[in-house]
């Protein structure tokens, strides 16, 4: 019975232990918008986002995720396919910081604690919050600050792969939309105070941001107990 309680004993141990495995790391890569001023490319980065990533592995397949992201956003009517954007020539280039959290889901198992390379395709998804400065057009089409600054919440819908390329590197490629819940990051819909007669666009459909890069993280924490054993 003794035996018996310390076996059971060491699996639960051994199960927590492994899941205390965590990552910290970078995001470099290209930021494009989507909205009512620009074009409406999906995946077509045109500016730098950069920004830092923590990971805690919870198990081969699933991982809690944070990370704060520095990026700077351009919309310019002139790059856009619809021939009433380019007449229009609106433009803007306003930064964005956001701060995402959420949950990692890989395809395949991804224990970091075997040997050998491995390799998934991943889902990321949860909320993010995105600060940004407001501004409009006023009704020459110049772009004029509402001097305030405003957070849009949304949710990342983040598709990638990554392998391990050393015992303590990961290296991954994603591409993440993100869908927000505001339509005043370009400032088609300014505040109360400036919103007569100078919205415009689709009141109806919110703006959207991508983020397409590469990931790179170190993993440290402690092994499972078996490894010792």
């Amino acid at each position: 019975m003794r035996y018996f309680i310390l076996f059971l004993l060491s699996i639960s141990f051994a199960q927590i232990s492994h899941s205390q495995i965590y990552e910290i790391g970078v995001f470099a890569g290209g930021s494009n918008f989507i909205g009512d001023v620009g074009a409406t490319n999906y995946i077509s980065p045109n500016r730098p986002a950069l920004g830092a990533i923590f990971k805690w592995n919870r198990s081969p397949r699933h991982s809690w995720r944070v990370s704060i992201i520095y990026a700077d956003l351009v919309g310019e009517d002139k790059n856009s396919d619809d021939p009433r954007r380019i007449a229009r020539d609106y433009s803007f280039d306003s930064n964005l910081l956001e701060i995402s959290a959420g949950m990692e889901f890989t395809f395949w198992d991804f224990d970091l604690h075997t040997t050998g390379i491995k390799f998934t395709p991943y889902l990321f998804s949860g909320i993010t919050s995105a600060y940004h400065d407001n501004f409009y057009f006023d009704q020459t089409g110049t772009i004029r600050s509402e001097d305030t600054s405003s957070w849009a919440f949304g949710i990342p819908m983040v598709l990638g792969v990554k392998t391990n390329i050393t015992n303590h590197f990961v290296l991954g490629m994603e591409i993440g939309a993100r869908y927000t819940f505001s339509d005043e990051i370009d400032g088609s819909v300014p505040d109360a105070d400036f919103r007569e007669n100078l919205s415009f666009g689709n009141t109806n459909s919110n703006d959207w941001y991508v983020f397409s890069g590469f990931t790179l993280t170190y993993t440290f924490g402690q092994r499972p107990c078996y490894c010792n054993f």
